[in-house]
């Protein structure tokens, strides 16, 4: 009798023994976010529109139609007057930058970053229990690696496992997410930080290509840091958890893998290119993503409402409700253009463009590091809720799409960066302070040469 029941119960003990493991590996594959810390450079580092014309008329080889392309672009593209440049552009050193200038300009943003970030009282977590450190910088590579330069700087464990990234631009940030989410499936208890950021004393361009010109326009110095953990006993301290994450690559086209890379021109001059089917690209790129994501994130009533995969538009999600299962969406601030195309295609209004508009106006492009600046901006205005869901959207070379959902976990209103200007946000006319001092080159009968245009901009 007794061994009956034993072989009776042995199925429903397997069965709560395997359920109990499940259970606790879903447990461990957790990503909560922490804690993250945004960079502000000083005053002295800001791209007015005085200094932005300085810069422009150093280069000795630009034409006069090279000059109006450069101002008529800044004027056009939603960028304010107070975001950030490297310390070579301030020194006029932009045509000969040094390996010393990048490193300067790498440690300046990373361990201010980092700096506030372990001193903070609200998680209190040391750098020597970081398990996993994930560094991407796309385009300044050095040796030691950046990720070697913080372990040393802040005497992290031996066995910290270290990853520095490189070459995946404005994706870079959610890539290393996604690859913090998969380690956290291998080890338990963890934390991680990831370090996001762009190296420009190096890079800046000095050439007369337009279409490599326009990255001195939208590209400015910033950068973040996040600390992330799967321990679960700390998930009362996180602000953010992951829900779904999904990376999708465009490489095997060419159209897409040539539309954002890093070149030199036919004066051996180096740069970041971006050609004009960068929108189709991301237009593209964005549509296949969504394919994948919206079904993870959306109610099911809605996507039988509408039937999945019929829309039109950027992403192919018109006519599809994304604020049935999302309440802010973060979207890259990478430029006017291809923001209002997304923003168009995802069927959002003023109010959901507003904190990507709004961080592209005071930081500009900042890179891997844009979607924190706009989250920042979203905190500030006291807009994120327990239990709200937030969309993250980044495209970057490669060309690589990801798209990520968070979801709030307590109410957030952190002023951060924004704290000096965020009552100024958003302004009742955004117009752009370089249309005030250099609208007048649009004149299509201006008449004025090289030189008087630099006598004016001396004046100015």
């Amino acid at each position: 009798m007794e061994f009956l029941l034993a072989v009776y119960l042995l199925p429903f003990f397997y069965i709560s023994f395997l359920l109990c493991k499940l259970l606790l590996q879903r447990r461990n594959q957790c990503c909560y976010l922490i804690a993250y810390e945004l960079h502000k450079g000083p005053d002295a580092y800001k791209l007015d529109t005085k200094t932005s014309g300085d810069v422009v008329l150093r280069n000795k080889s630009l034409s006069l139609e090279d000059f109006r392309f450069s101002l008529r672009t800044i004027v056009r593209s939603g960028i304010g007057e107070e975001t950030y440049g490297p310390n070579v552009v301030f020194s006029g050193r932009e045509a000969s930058p040094t390996l010393a200038d990048a490193h300067d300009e790498m440690d300046n943003i990373i361990f201010d970053t980092l700096d506030s970030l372990f001193s903070s009282t609200s998680h209190a977590v040391s750098p020597s229990q970081i398990d996993i450190l994930v560094v991407n910088v796309s385009l300044f590579a050095t040796v030691p690696s950046l990720s070697s330069r913080i372990i040393n700087r802040y005497k992290m464990r031996e066995d910290v496992k270290s990853f520095t990234l490189s070459g995946m631009g404005c994706s870079a940030g959610l890539t290393s997410i996604a690859l913090v989410r998969d380690l956290f499936k291998s080890y338990r208890n963890a934390f991680a930080v990831v370090v996001s950021t762009e190296s420009m004393a190096p890079y800046w361009y000095c050439g007369t290509d337009r279409s490599m010109m326009i990255s001195n326009i939208l590209f400015r110095t910033g950068g973040c840091s996040l600390l992330l953990t799967n321990n679960s006993s700390f998930k009362h301290n996180a602000i953010l958890k992951l829900k779904c994450l999904v990376q999708t690559h465009h490489g095997a086209s060419d159209e897409a893998y040539e539309c954002c890379m890093q070149v030199e021109d036919e004066l051996g001059n180096r740069g970041f290119r971006l050609t004009r089917s960068l929108t189709k690209v991301a237009a593209q790129a964005l549509t296949e993503n969504l394919r994948i994501f919206l079904p993870r994130v959306l109610p099911i009533r809605e996507l039988l409402r509408f039937g999945i995969g019929k829309g039109g538009g950027v992403g192919g999600a018109t006519g599809l409700n994304l604020k049935t299962g999302i309440n802010h969406f973060c979207l890259h601030p990478g430029g006017r253009a291809v923001m209002d195309e997304v923003g168009r295609g995802l069927g959002l209004n003023d109010y959901d463009m507003e904190p990507a508009r709004m961080a592209f106006h005071r930081f500009g492009n900042t890179s891997s590091s844009s979607l924190w600046y706009v989250l920042g901006y979203m905190e500030a205005k006291g807009r994120l809720k327990k239990g709200d869901r937030v969309m993250m959207l980044a495209m970057g070379a490669g060309f690589m799409c990801l798209n990520c959902v968070w979801e709030v976990r307590k109410d957030l209103d952190r002023k951060n960066v924004w704290e000096d200007c965020i009552d100024r946000y958003p302004p009742k006319i955004l117009l752009s302070p370089f249309e005030e001092k250099y609208g007048w080159i649009n004149d299509p009968n201006l008449q004025i040469t090289v030189e008087e245009f630099r006598n004016k901009q001396l004046n100015l």
